[in-house]
């Protein structure tokens, strides 16, 4: 049987086009619907057989959502990701395995990053934005509680860097070793290459390997050095600029501010979060 677990918010709910898309990869075969956020998962997997297949559709929230809800359990059956959301950075990550517009999640989930942010477990998929990342997300959803209208976080980032984002001092420590930095940009850990809707921020890191994830610290640079050097980094060559960014990896990884920010997991926004801890398994 094929299944199908929706987001019924992506897309701003505006996701009929989705449906008739995803459903067009089955040929005609029958297809069971279901809601990725109001599902009783203990009793959907207990229904599925190892004969049976899912589709997950969203964006990369739907997938952190369901990574968290599985947490690390084996799967019963195949489950993929189709990407309906906007950003999808981790469909862009896995461009080299998709089949059938779709990616295989099943091993891609197993033994992922823990997070730990005031003392809560979170998984994640692609990565943690702490900085201006985490205050574009958090100004972003402020303005879709308001409206309808998409978001323009380009113009949230510029105008932060700009006038409102008070870049804090901090300190990243990697397997046990501390470095502290003035005037903190970004400061991410990453699982894969990249995040905030098409950032290659981690150009390096390999999503595959489970010993490792990777820190990246955009400090020290004034407002207008660093806006001019921002847009690098969806090409991943902000790491050539070695004077205002260092990248470091590691298993265990923990990053503190002097005073709290805005974060986010795999998009989702986290507000006034003092330090984070990322570990491996």
């Amino acid at each position: 049987m094929n299944y199908l677990l929706f987001n019924k918010l992506s897309k701003n709910g505006n996701n009929m086009e989705l449906r008739n898309k995803v459903k067009a990869l089955f040929k005609g075969e029958e297809v069971v619907e279901d809601d990725v956020i109001d599902l009783d998962y203990d009793k959907y997997f207990e229904k599925l057989t190892e004969n049976d297949n899912v589709t997950l559709v969203g964006g990369d929230g739907t997938l952190n959502h369901f990574v968290n809800i599985v947490n690390g359990k084996n799967l019963p059956c195949k489950f993929y990701f189709y990407a309906g959301g906007t950003g999808n950075d981790f469909f862009n990550d896995m461009k080299d395995y998709i089949e059938n517009d779709r990616v295989l999640l099943n091993e891609v989930i197993k033994d992922l990053p823990i997070a730990i942010i005031k003392g809560k477990e979170y998984r994640f998929i692609n990565g943690i934005g702490y900085g201006i990342d985490g205050y574009c997300c958090e100004m972003g959803d402020k303005l879709q509680a308001k409206s309808t209208k998409p978001v323009n976080y380009t113009s949230i980032a510029i105008k932060g860097l700009l006038f409102k984002y008070k870049a804090p001092n901090g300190r990243v420590t990697v397997d046990g070793v501390t470095k502290e930095y003035k005037h903190i940009w970004l400061a991410p850990t990453m699982k894969g290459k990249f995040y905030g809707g098409g950032m290659m921020i981690a150009p390096n890191q390999d999503r595959f390997n489970k010993d490792q994830v990777t820190s990246v610290v955009m400090y020290g640079s004034g407002k207008l050095k660093t806006l001019l050097r921002f847009s690098s980094i969806f090409k991943g060559e902000h790491i050539k600029y070695t004077d205002m960014v260092e990248v470091r990896c590691g298993k265990n990884i923990k990053v503190e501010f002097d005073k709290p920010q805005a974060l986010q997991v795999d998009g989702e926004t986290i507000s006034n979060v003092l330090s984070y801890e990322v570990r491996l398994k």
